[in-house]
């Protein structure tokens, strides 16, 4: 089988939805023939990351631009005309695709919680997610969450496969062996006891909460830090004003986008990895965190309380004094307690992998072709 698939909307520095991306565009071309279709000035990123993989720069690198191919141009191009699957894996789908195509769903925020986006964005992706819906042979939910809420949201819309997300065990461990060099190199002192938040940093994902919570904390332990790691989002104004003001900004670290090597040691050496967000489509950064073994803090009736199971502990949205509570218990364990929270973690991390993601999507494909 013959697949393109659209790795145009990745960003250089990967997260979210991107990461998935990545590990789908490595692993496919072990299974299917597969053309990664590319941004004109990205091409050789995407020869480095899929090395077995063809790439097909078409895609224009401007935003706009992209999308207007995308929609008009990019369903009618060689790639397309000789495939027998297209998968766009972010929303969106060309208009008129000479393939029967996949569409990838990650959530659906932009209907539920549209304040959580910029007013842009929720107006372009329901269109987009609702053209998707009606338009394409098959669609990829990335949890049962997500398929959940696609069928409250849009009732009716083409066949679902749910392919999870997974994790690569391996680099997220619980054990590493250069953790200190590492953290040596990033200029960054290993022997600091600190709560951990991976991800953009944009209104939905609790920084707020977080943030506030963390008053609570650093009154009842004065070397205690918060770390807060991943590429600045969106209407965070407020937020950053609220950091400059609060009477532990000394001890509230912003480290921006951090390196790949750096993910897994930061997790790993959390005290407690904190993950509030509001909502999301899969939440990975909590199944990272469990891979390593380290005590999760996330938020009740969200797709991340169904990913972590009875590995996490679970804080109501938007009330800094419950997260600070489920937070201060956990920094509260024994050694003995933390190891075996640790052990569950890892088990239920191992629940999960990129290679039975890789197999429902396979699954997709075949679903898709045969029409």
């Amino acid at each position: 089988m013959k697949v393109a698939l659209d790795v145009s909307a990745v960003p250089a520095r990967v997260a979210g939805a991107g990461r998935y991306i990545v590990e789908l565009a490595r692993r496919l071309p072990s299974h299917e023939s597969t053309t990664l279709v590319t941004r004109r000035d990205d091409g050789d990123r995407w020869r480095s990351l899929s090395p077995d993989a063809l790439v097909a720069p078409l895609v224009p690198s401007g935003r706009a631009e992209r999308l207007v191919y995308e929609a008009w141009r990019l369903g009618q191009s060689r790639v397309a005309r000789e495939a027998d699957v297209w998968h766009s894996p972010h929303y969106t789908m060309p208009r008129r695709c000479a393939a029967p195509t996949v569409v990838t769903i990650h959530d659906l925020t932009f209907f539920t919680n549209p304040d959580w986006h910029e007013r842009s964005k929720v107006l372009f992706f329901r269109r987009a997610i609702s053209y998707s819906a009606a338009h394409a042979r098959v669609l990829v939910c990335v949890s049962e969450f997500t398929a959940r809420q696609l069928d409250e949201v849009v009732p009716v819309h083409a066949h679902v496969v749910v392919a999870p997300l997974g994790v690569d065990l391996e680099a997220f461990s619980l054990q590493g062996a250069n953790d200190e060099t590492i953290f040596q190199r990033h200029g960054l002192a290993i022997d600091v006891p600190y709560v951990f938040f991976l991800g953009t940093v944009e209104p939905r994902k609790g920084l707020d909460v977080l943030v506030e919570a963390f008053t609570y904390l650093a009154e009842v332990d004065d070397t205690l830090e918060l770390w807060i790691a991943g590429q600045a989002g969106w209407a965070m104004e407020e937020f950053d004003e609220a950091l400059l003001r609060h009477p532990g900004a000394s001890r509230i670290r912003r480290l921006g986008f951090v390196d790949e090597e750096l993910v897994a040691p930061l997790l790993r050496r959390a005290r407690v990895v904190a993950y509030p967000s509001r909502g999301e489509g899969f939440g990975l950064p909590v199944l990272e965190a469990l891979a390593c073994g380290a005590l999760v803090v996330t938020t009740a009736d969200t797709v991340m309380a169904e990913v972590g199971s009875h590995a996490v502990s679970l804080a109501v949205a938007g009330d800094p004094a419950a997260l600070a509570g489920a937070l201060s218990r956990d920094l509260a364990l024994s050694v003995d307690q933390r190891a075996q929270r640790s052990r569950v973690a890892r088990a239920r991390a191992e629940e999960f992998s990129w290679e039975y993601s890789l197999a429902q999507h396979l699954e997709a494909y075949e679903l898709a072709r045969e029409g």
